[in-house]
């Protein structure tokens, strides 16, 4: 190879294919909508596309948080590294916080913390994986999940969500999917990016299913207990006799700290069929070889669980539910969207598109691009999270924000609208 008269040594790098296929992600999509806004609108931009309501002051975390933070820091206790699994006191601390919503009781060995849910999900997946294996994937659901499959070269099989049943899992296309070869299937409870909130009935129903499959169940439940509705949160893990449950966590949502990026993987499953499978082992390994969350972090976890009021939580829920209520009650007044379900959950809800009603919009991702540029406002357009043609709109903002941000989309669909 020759580069300005010179010879080049050939170099051995081979990019990685499997990289360049997960590249669709929430953040690649917003860096194309934050893009295209007009720089020339003096607006202030609203976000309806990530949800991340930590830089509102109304959704502001625990003052207990910040404290047992800072505590942590000043005791000098937590500056060295941490056992691979996590800190001792966190993983009692985190065991103790799941198994108020269990009727029997986690241990600290249950426990594994990880360095966000990303991690909780890479490490999981990652663990599951072998060659010839597949996984039952929600759609829509968590893109992350597809991505670290794909990846790990775990092959994706996808389970509707119904959308005209309050977005539950589609129990006879999980059946109809599954084979010998699937290791998995994942729920996502309270939903993202449905909002929906699975009641005690069904998640049983989807253990019985999981068992007559021979299937493990991974629970996503980055939003427990962030339920508004009439459907109360029900941890999967507490089917875990029926099932083995693969409980995934964070700090993130619960208490609006995302960037904190503090996760678990905790193994609900009192029979023991996770350790003698050898899952457990699987886990414990891929922690041997990869980073843990800031030790810090972990040392103030116990005093953030046990010092933050449940006035806290009683008010984000409060504020949620105003949320919510405006979402639904102004996507009414845009004939070109529908809800099918009211989010009882969450911070996102899914709106269905629809496209012959406008003029000029080729699809999910046309609009979300005409919109932020005509507007200055983001929305996820749905096939990233599996569905095209629709769009995931959060919620977990400022009331007045959200209010204002759904006025600029009844705009924009009365400026797009098909003139007949």
């Amino acid at each position: 190879m020759e580069l300005d008269g010179k010879l080049q040594k050939k170099w051995g790098f081979q990019r990685n294919r499997e990289l360049s296929t997960t590249s669709v992600s929430i953040r690649s999509v917003l860096t194309k909508l934050v893009d295209n806004i007009n720089k020339d609108d003096q607006r202030p931009l609203i976000t309806l596309a990530r949800t991340d309501p930590s830089v509102f002051p109304c959704f502001r975390t625990s003052s207990f948080a910040a404290d047992a933070i800072a505590d942590a820091v000043k005791s000098f206790q937590f500056n060295g590294y941490a056992p691979n699994a996590g800190v001792p006191s966190a993983k009692r601390a985190i065991a103790e916080h799941l198994s108020r919503d269990l009727s029997y009781q986690l241990s600290a060995d249950h426990v594994y913390l990880t360095a966000g849910c990303t991690q909780a999900i890479e490490i999981t997946i990652s663990s599951l994986a072998h060659p010839g294996a597949n996984i039952l994937l929600p759609r829509p659901g968590y893109p992350q999940y597809e991505a670290q499959s794909t990846f790990d070269q775990l092959e994706v099989r996808h389970f509707d969500l119904l959308p005209e049943k309050a977005w539950e899992v589609d129990l006879a296309s999980v059946e109809a999917l599954a084979d010998e070869n699937t290791v998995a299937m994942v729920i996502i409870n309270p939903g993202n990016p449905c909002g929906n909130v699975f009641n005690r009935q069904h998640l049983k129903k989807i253990a019985e299913t999981a068992r007559k499959l021979g299937i493990f169940v991974v629970s996503d439940e980055v939003y427990g207990r962030q339920a508004f509705g009439d459907n109360p949160f029900v941890p999967m893990g507490e089917f875990g006799t029926i099932v083995p449950v693969i409980t995934l966590g964070s700090l993130s949502k619960q208490w609006v700290v995302p960037g904190w990026r503090l996760g678990w993987i905790v193994t609900c499953d009192p029979k023991g069929v996770l350790q003698a499978s050898g899952f457990v082992e699987c886990i414990e390994t891929f922690l041997d070889i990869t980073t843990d969350p800031p030790t810090f972090l972990q040392g103030a976890l116990p005093q953030i669980i046990e010092e933050t009021k449940d006035e806290f939580f009683s008010n984000i829920l409060n504020i949620l539910r105003e949320a919510a209520n405006i979402c639904y009650e102004r996507v009414k007044e845009i004939p070109c969207l529908t809800c099918p379900h009211k989010p009882e959950g969450s911070m996102t809800v899914m709106v269905k598109l629809n496209l012959s009603l406008l003029e000029g919009i080729n699809d999910d991702m046309d609009f979300c691009l005409k919109l932020a540029k005509e507007e200055s406002i983001t929305v996820l357009p749905g096939f990233v999270v599996g569905l095209k043609n629709w769009l995931r709109i959060t919620f977990a903002i400022d009331p007045s924000s959200l209010d204002d941000g759904l006025r600029r989309i009844k705009a924009f669909y009365l400026r797009h609208a098909k003139k007949y």
